[in-house]
């Protein structure tokens, strides 16, 4: 079985065994007047385990060789061959531009090596460059094959480790080109265009960006000979890193270019999900939800997360974490209770609203902080986590998150401050690790049938939710 293939299985096991070997199995993570129920419970829960272990074993065998399925969605969750798959997952953006060099290449392996190693499984990454160094897209509708080549390795090497991929097609910020390259062009073919928030607005412009979405989906990779559109490796597609149309507090011009782009894609591939790619700020629509905003600004940027993610053609919801972005660069006493509050209610939303999963899409904190240490992004990757595990243990629309960001050895240069270097992180992989384990185990068959009320439902849980994080 290629190891690869064989990490859920793996983790599973090993994390079954260590609980039955160790004293937490015992139940002194619980408090004391709960400790001779929950022995009792446990000691029932390992019987039922470790004899289900072997047959476990070959179901996963027999599973190994099946079809690489689309991940799709079910109400307000992600699903895989009708089971449930929550996400474990990590950004490392600039995978395409290493790609297409020999010489960086193997870091591309590397990364997704290291992030198989401890569970993650899927990463978001770029699918542009525009008029940039290295660029994908020159200029509209003109590419560098060599830089398509290389984004159809990413594709085939996330394959080969079982990583699915969320692929942004361009970019708010100036970084690798953005809206920012496209009213460049746009001013350069004689268009009168004053502002970069014409991207979303100017008929010319939403052209040259729908002909870069057009070419992408219906490109067909140089490795696998499968069309983007057609490849299950790919979990969905991302509009825009972070949209943000400034020059409209309404949010209606924003609104507009969300759904126009949303059903385009979907008329090119209806297979894969579709995602905006927002941070998540409450606007004009839902004026009772500002108050969960990191600052009044927020609402000013003509987002409006609920409106904004009602259009046609969305899957899921997206939002991002950044306390010491939002709040004050300094590390606060207020920015882990802001994570839950802003967690919780994007949770509720989604739900309550809208009806479908939401990830969080991007969280970190920057090592260059004020008052930063290690410690204290495992506290808030570990709030993080538990907010999911709180979701999922209620069949809730938290279906996973994304940590800011994972880089590989040797890549100090590109960092931005809020780089996980695993190997040289062992106390922030373990809880990744951990966090993995968890979800694979309640993303296995015999969880899924609990999860929604047979007699193991609640023995399940404790091995799954007591309180380690």
């Amino acid at each position: 079985m290629d190891p690869h293939k064989r990490f859920g299985l793996l983790r599973i096991v090993s994390f079954i065994l260590f609980l039955i070997l160790t004293k937490d199995l015992s139940c002194s993570a619980f408090a004391d007047s709960e400790q001779e129920i929950i022995e009792d419970e446990c000691e029932a829960v390992h019987n039922q385990i470790t004899d289900s272990i072997s047959t476990y074993v070959s179901e996963m065998e027999e599973v190994e060789e099946e079809e690489w399925e689309m991940v799709q969605k079910k109400g307000n969750q992600f699903v895989v061959n009708d089971e449930p798959f929550y996400v474990n997952g990590f950004n490392t953006y600039w995978l395409m531009v290493f790609a297409a060099d020999e010489s960086t290449r193997g870091k591309v392996s590397e990364v997704f090596k290291q992030a198989a190693s401890v569970g993650l499984t899927v990463c978001r990454t770029w699918a542009f460059n525009d008029g940039q160094w290295r660029a994908l897209q020159k200029s509209p509708s003109v590419y560098d094959e060599q830089v398509f080549k290389a984004l159809d390795f990413v594709v085939s090497e996330a394959r080969k480790y079982k990583i699915r991929l969320i692929l942004s097609l361009t970019n708010n910020w100036e970084a690798y080109g953005g809206k920012a390259q496209y009213v460049k062009w746009g001013k350069a073919a004689g268009l009168n265009l004053t502002s970069d928030d014409d991207f979303f607005s100017h008929p010319t412009l939403r052209t040259y960006y729908k002909a870069h979405v057009k070419t992408v989906l219906n490109r067909v990779n140089t490795f696998t000979n499968i069309t983007y559109k057609n490849d299950p490796t790919i979990f969905a597609w991302e509009l825009m890193n972070e949209p943000r149309c400034t020059s409209d507090p309404t949010g209606d011009k924003l609104q507009d270019w969300i759904q126009d782009m949303a059903v385009y894609v979907k008329s090119i591939d209806p297979k894969h999900l579709v995602e905006i790619g927002l941070e998540g700020f409450y606007g004009p629509s839902t004026p009772q939800r500002v108050q969960f905003n990191p600052n009044t600004y927020a609402q000013q940027v003509g987002t409006d997360f609920i409106r904004n993610h009602q259009a046609l053609g969305v899957d899921f919801a997206s939002v991002h974490i950044y306390p010491d972005s939002w709040i004050s660069q300094a590390i606060s006493d207020t920015h882990l209770p802001f994570v839950t509050s802003w967690m919780e209610a994007h949770i509720e939303d989604a739900e309550k609203y809208l009806g479908m999963p939401v990830v969080f899409a991007e969280f970190g904190v920057s090592a260059k902080d004020p008052g930063y240490n290690s410690t204290y992004r495992d506290n808030l990757i570990n709030r993080v986590y538990k907010t999911i595990l709180n979701s999922t243990r209620k069949g809730g629309s938290g279906a996973g998150s994304l940590v800011w960001q994972v880089f590989p050895d040797g890549t100090d240069y590109m960092d931005d401050g809020y780089a996980i270097v695993l190997s040289k992180s062992t106390s922030t992989s373990s809880i990744i690790s951990l966090q993995s384990t968890r979800l694979a185990l309640f993303n296995s068959r015999c969880s899924w049938k609990c999860h929604w009320g047979c007699k193991k439902k609640k023995q399940l849980e404790k091995l799954i939710y007591y309180d380690e994080l």
